[in-house]
């Protein structure tokens, strides 16, 4: 059982403001949690199974080998954009 005076430590080291009542909710709570690890614990061979990182099954693919290729001319390009600035294409703003 965790003590109200523990809880109003580790709150004022936290820098909340609790009221009474929250304190006993909060106190409630904690006593669920601990109750709750201590029926985990109970479990046979828990000490067996591996953390699960992450929920779902990640296949690890291989990526795609960079292949050089030739890119197109700056100056064809720019020549079919609207605005360009400095060889860079211009584009509208989109947020505000």
């Amino acid at each position: 059982m965790i003590e109200k005076e523990k809880l109003k430590d580790y709150a004022n080291k936290l820098m909340f403001d609790l009221k009474e009542e929250e304190y006993d909710f909060l106190q409630k709570e904690i006593e669920l949690v601990l109750e709750q690890a201590a029926f985990i614990e109970q479990i046979e061979a828990i000490k067996d199974v591996e953390p699960m990182r992450f929920p779902f099954i990640t296949y690890e693919t291989e990526l795609r080998n960079d292949e050089v290729e030739e890119s197109l001319d700056i100056s064809d390009i720019l020549r079919n954009v609207e605005n360009s600035y400095l060889d860079q294409v211009k584009v509208p703003k989109v947020v505000s």
